[in-house]
């Protein structure tokens, strides 16, 4: 019962009191009549579009590129099941299956909390580490050897994530650290390390990272 009920939440599906009453006792669905509540007042990402096309959003960004489509597929999927606590229960091996296989293996860190927009571009991948606190707009790239997240600051406390707009390109080993705003249309150079805001439409390259011209 609950596992079809959290497959109707999940495809974005219409799931309504009158079809959990041909479904399960009681008490299973009191537990539904709680996930109707959070699907009927929950819009997001996953319910503005299909859910196999939410799945596979990164797929064409990523052609000829099995092992990103196959990375950003389980991300994908991943984000998904979090979205609720019944499905976290359910699908629990999977997020471990998740975080051995995508972070351990293959050492590529997208946390199941991450914010990303469609059409992300991954090159690569190894040593690529991502805070769950960022945000990356769409049609990003990043590839292998790239750290984005919070920093350390003085009085032991740490800053807010970077975040990141549309369309921009992210060099590999680059290090963008820090309550940091990238605007839409830049691109990165490698090895940069980004510590203050970029404006929309330019190039930075260098440590400290540097305009070197607008776009």
């Amino acid at each position: 019962m609950l596992l079809y009920v959290s497959l109707y939440v999940l495809c974005g599906w219409e799931l309504t009191t009158e079809t959990l009453r041909r479904h399960g006792d009681h008490e299973e669905r009191t537990i539904a009549a709680i996930l109707v509540h959070c699907h009927q007042s929950t819009k997001t990402t996953i319910e503005k579009m299909n859910f196999f096309a939410y799945l596979f959003q990164d797929w064409s960004a990523n052609r000829q590129n099995f092992k990103a489509q196959l990375v950003l597929f389980m991300f994908r999927l991943v984000m998904a099941f979090n979205r609720y606590t019944i499905t976290k229960i359910i699908f629990f091996p999977y997020f471990m299956l998740y975080r051995f296989f995508v972070e351990w293996h293959l050492g590529i860190e997208l946390p199941r909390k991450l914010t990303i927009g469609k059409g992300l571009s991954l090159y690569h991948g190894q040593a690529l580490v991502v805070n769950k606190d960022t945000i990356i707009g769409e049609n990003c790239v990043l590839r292998n050897g790239t750290t984005i997240g919070h920093k350390k600051l003085a009085d032991g406390s740490y800053s807010g994530c970077p975040q990141i707009g549309n369309n921009v390109d992210i060099g590999a080993n680059v290090c963008i650290i820090g309550d940091v705003t990238i605007g839409d249309n830049v691109i990165i150079g490698a090895g940069s390390v980004v510590v203050k805001d970029l404006p929309a439409d330019c190039i930075a390259v260098g440590n400290p990272a540097r305009i070197l011209e607008k776009k």
